[in-house]
């Protein structure tokens, strides 16, 4: 069983007074389309990073997703992520773990992540998704490094751990730029939703 844990915990702070996880893409904010989607990959349970009292826990309202308030939220991406992993039930022996901020992350490309990891030969590898040749995510780690990334700390996320084991790192390829865009700033967004460069993607789950 593989878990999903949506980062969605962070400030925004680069969208002036704006919040980039509930800007409206085809009339859903982005955290609760994204969340759909994890949810339609059928892997296992979805989690969802969030800062405490905050408008973006209504955007999941009804989805079949667990929310993990993180308290220490303004000290970066290592206690979202140390808070996501130490919420995930017993028996998951995966987690995927992807920024929420990212659109063209689809169904599919979930899906494609978690049957490399059900399939590879051997010990079971650390995934990570890849477009253009270019490494992106999600990253999906096995249940034997979740002890490290309970003990993240700053905001470099689990950049370390993936230092310390690239022998054991699989590229999964993505199609497009799927695994690099994100969207952080109200220039981004502008460009991304003004580009054709993957017609079609933001109306579709696949």
């Amino acid at each position: 069983m593989i878990a999903i844990l949506l980062l969605a915990a962070g400030a925004s702070r680069r969208m002036g007074d704006r919040d980039k996880l509930l800007e409206e893409i085809d009339g859903l904010p982005l955290l609760r389309r994204q969340a759909a989607r994890a949810v339609s990959a059928g892997c296992g349970p979805v989690l969802v990073t969030l800062p405490e009292d905050s408008p973006r826990a209504d955007s999941l309202r009804g989805l079949d997703v667990t929310q993990v308030p993180v308290p220490e939220a303004a000290e970066g991406m290592g206690a979202s992520i140390r808070s996501g992993v130490a919420a995930l039930p017993k028996g998951v022996t995966g987690v995927m773990i992807l920024p929420a901020d990212m659109p063209d992350i689809t169904t599919a490309d979930l899906t494609r992540m978690a049957e490399a990891f059900a399939t590879a030969p051997g010990p079971r590898p650390i995934l990570r998704g890849a477009s253009a040749g270019l490494p992106g995510h999600p990253v999906l780690f096995p249940d034997d490094l979740f002890a490290e990334l309970r003990a993240l700390q700053g905001d470099t996320g689990a950049r370390e751990i993936l230092k310390g084991n690239t022998v054991r790192l699989t590229l999964v390829a993505l199609p497009g730029r799927h695994a690099l865009t994100d969207l952080d700033t109200p220039e981004a967004w502008a460009e991304w939703r003004g580009s054709a460069m993957d017609p079609g993607n933001a109306g579709s789950d696949q």
